[in-house]
């Protein structure tokens, strides 16, 4: 089956949506996968590792002229800027079978529907889709890259006190409004990525902190986290590897699009702020 994935990364959007799209496009062994992205400021395209054509806009007689030209069996829309009416259109001209991403609970015209969030609620998706849409949510379809599942199985020594990813592009600049606030006595770990735009302002703040680590576009963050006692995350994908790797954390809204998973961590107990105060670590040391 030729399958086509239309996904898209950049400074303002994040990274998350194209690495969760890499872990779903492995999990195809016997599909031709591609993928189709525009060519955004601080997208990670380069780290796509299946051929990539590049489009000129989100429109969609651009992806049918594509999905045409490559005899497409399948697209798989990962994209808050795809609606309804795009997968229509794109149903209707091609009459491909289309498997949408999903975690806000919005209206899609596809024959197959994945949340593969851990808060995933089916019930939810009633009057959202066609009824013929199989739909496939919650922990059973749950997206974890293989360095994860590789790495839990290493023991390893815990040399940071405090592990920090508040996503790959951090638009928000949220790391900043967490690092200055922490003791001098932690030993942390801070990742980001070169789609930051603030990330030469943290350069420079970690450069004056001997405590602290800063990893850009990492390779190991699979070990980084295994290493650490404690991660402070954004209530996104992030959670589900600090989950797989049992690693307690803190949770720290940073857009809106978090509130589903936010609500849910909340409720299951977990620890979670609407903005960051420095006292959530000492409730989970003092605990």
């Amino acid at each position: 089956m030729n399958l086509l994935i239309r996904s898209d990364s950049s400074s303002t959007i994040g990274l998350g949506h194209i690495m969760r799209d890499i872990v779903f496009a492995a999990q195809q062994s016997e599909d031709i996968v591609m993928f189709a992205c525009q060519n955004l400021s601080g997208n990670i395209i380069d780290h796509i590792p299946y051929p990539v054509h590049i489009l000129s806009s989100n429109d969609p007689d651009e992806l049918i002229d594509l999905i045409r030209e490559y005899k497409i069996d399948m697209v798989v829309f990962d994209h808050y800027g795809i609606d309804v009416a795009f997968e229509k259109k794109v149903k209707d001209a091609c009459r491909v079978t289309i498997l949408s991403f999903d975690d806000t609970y919005v209206a899609h015209d596809c024959d197959i529907l994945l949340n593969h969030n851990v808060s995933a609620d089916p019930t939810r998706y009633k009057g959202l889709v066609p009824p013929h849409c199989v739909l496939r949510c919650g922990a059973e379809y749950t997206l974890i890259r293989d360095e994860f599942k590789t790495e839990k199985q290493i023991q390893r020594e815990k040399i940071y006190d405090l592990f920090i990813a508040m996503g790959g592009s951090d638009p928000t600049n949220a790391t900043m409004k967490i690092l200055p606030t922490l003791s001098d006595d932690m030993r942390v770990c801070v990742v980001t990525t070169s789609a930051n735009i603030h990330v030469n302002e943290l350069k420079a703040f970690v450069k004056t902190k001997k405590n602290m680590t800063l990893e850009i576009d990492s390779t190991r963050i699979a070990q980084l986290l295994h290493q650490s006692c404690l991660a402070i995350i954004t209530p996104s994908v992030m959670v589900h590897e600090v989950l797989f790797m049992e690693i307690p954390f803190i949770a720290v809204q940073s857009a809106a699009n978090q509130e589903d998973m936010f609500v849910y961590l909340e409720k299951e107990g977990y620890t979670v702020l609407k903005e960051w105060n420095a006292g959530a670590i000492a409730r989970f040391y003092n605990a």
